[in-house]
């Protein structure tokens, strides 16, 4: 397992729904890349390295089916969801057959979505459950009650900060830019901009590190923002 976050994959020409599904999967601490025809959702899924796919059936350019056909063929590993309107006995024997990992109709509830997703990481991706707390100095992220602690001291935080906090130390190190963040947690639409990436991590700051001693989230002037334990 990689140190990212859980990478998914979706693939949806709705793009109110793709923008809905996304949204709630970033505030889960997901990082999602979305494509909303066949052919980009092929493109991305034999290139990138994802956790999950979560299909459409039909797609402009290339059907769901297709592209899990094809991926298959290409040996590629991640669990796939399709997600989709046809409901059909046919359509879901021949999707499970194809090696599809699950089998969900719209209209759907996000609850339910959300559920089906983490059991599928369960099951397919072992390693993934395994690793509950993101540790950085004093400074731990439990992945499964999205409670964070420093110096033993409880720390609440909205489901927004959750994510953000879990890229950093998933990243730890690593200067991310406003960019990368705003893609990562926002949406590749997210209008650059405005400060709302200033604002979010300046709310993180101080929960974070306010009454700490060592400072953990620091600012890369001009470029973006870094976790990191120094000393």
């Amino acid at each position: 397992m990689s140190t990212n976050a859980t990478k998914i994959l979706l693939v949806e020409d709705q793009e109110t729904a793709a923008t809905y599904i996304a949204k709630g999967l970033r505030e889960e601490g997901f990082v999602v890349d979305v494509a909303h025809n066949g052919p980009d959702g092929l493109h991305y899924f034999l290139t990138e390295e994802y956790s999950l796919a979560i299909l459409d059936i039909m797609l402009p350019g290339i059907d769901g089916l297709t592209i899990l056909e094809t991926a298959k063929k290409a040996n590629r590993k991640s669990a796939v969801l399709f997600l989709t309107a046809r409901d059909g006995v046919e359509d879901r024997v021949r999707g499970l057959e194809l090696g599809a990992d699950d089998y969900l109709v719209k209209p759907f509830a996000f609850a339910e979505l959300l559920a089906r997703i983490r059991a599928l990481l369960r099951r397919c991706s072992p390693i993934i459950t395994a690793e509950t707390d993101l540790i950085v100095g004093d400074l731990t992220l439990n992945l499964l009650t999205h409670q964070a602690s420093r110096a033993g001291k409880i720390i609440e935080l909205t489901p927004k900060e959750f994510a953000l906090l879990q890229l950093f130390m998933r990243r730890k190190g690593e200067v991310l830019t406003r960019t990368v963040l705003a893609e990562q947690l926002w949406g590749i639409s997210f209008d650059c901009d405005t400060n709302v990436v200033d604002v979010a991590v300046s709310r993180l700051r101080i929960k974070i590190d306010a009454d700490a001693t060592q400072k953990l989230i620091h600012t890369q002037r001009g470029v973006g923002y870094v976790l990191k334990a120094e000393g």
